[in-house]
């Protein structure tokens, strides 16, 4: 089986990769691709693989570009933090939809469902319907986190849900920030706080920084159809969200 990942983070395509190897050893990952464009280069000058892995969000932009700039008949496993794309995800050659942090016997299940499409249908593999991918979302969902363990020093506190007001990523640590202003490393990905935290009083405003709703002192117009956010407690960086995120966030604030 070839199979091709197109994924920005180097973590998440070295874990993809050794997955799939302990799934089957005779599996050949023939590409990584990081953005858009390197993969619909790529696209354009190689066969079609027999399965791609994408990451829905890339450096450069949502995967769904690829689809519009070239025609891919590889069946698609999608690999996400974000559900709000599922419907979307399933528009294309869809296998499976797997909300991070990709657990290796939920990756098992979906290539077991790849292969037996396969054997089945040749080619295309089918569409997932999308009240089986309903299923598929809320059996994944976790139940939200309403505490959290950190480290202040020598000690140990727990740190309430409603106590944060964002978690950034800064020199490769994140950092959550309470509202009155401490900071304290945590452990776990910013893609698995999105899966702890309750989507209605937190979202991931790019890929360095989750904020609660009552962190958004200040919310001004941007160029390009881009926002600008104030917060507080005070962040010393600037805060951003892409025009492709502009309307998510405003459908977010008006819950």
């Amino acid at each position: 089986m070839r199979v091709v990942i197109i994924e920005d983070e180097a973590l998440a395509v070295e874990k993809l990769t050794k997955m799939l190897l302990s799934y089957d050893k005779q599996l050949q990952v023939e590409a990584t691709l990081t953005s858009v464009d390197e993969a619909v280069a790529w696209l354009q000058t190689h066969p079609a693989p027999d399965l791609l892995l994408v990451d829905i969000h890339l450096e450069d932009g949502l995967c769904f570009e690829i689809f519009k700039k070239v025609t891919v008949d590889s069946p698609v496993i999608f690999t996400t933090a974000y559900d709000q794309y599922a419907i979307k995800a399933f528009q294309v050659h869809s296998v499976d939809y797997l909300l991070k942090p990709i657990q290796y016997e939920k990756l098992a299940q979906s290539l077991d469902k790849f292969k037996a499409l396969q054997a089945r249908f040749h080619p295309p593999v089918p569409q997932l319907r999308l009240d089986d991918l309903a299923k598929l979302i809320n059996a994944d969902r976790n139940t939200y986190k309403s505490r959290f363990l950190v480290k202040a020093g020598a000690r140990i506190r727990a740190i309430k849900s409603d106590e944060i007001a964002y978690i950034f990523t800064e020199q490769k640590t994140n950092l959550l920030v309470t509202r009155d202003g401490l900071r304290y490393p945590v452990d776990y990905s910013l893609d698995e706080l999105c899966l702890m935290l309750d989507t209605n009083l937190f979202f991931r405003v790019n890929r360095q920084l989750v904020i609660h709703i009552d962190s958004a002192a200040e919310i001004h117009p941007y160029f390009k159809g881009r926002l600008k956010l104030g917060l507080y407690p005070p962040l010393d960086m600037e805060v951003i969200i892409s025009s492709d995120r502009t309307p998510l966030f405003k459908e977010w604030l008006g819950k």
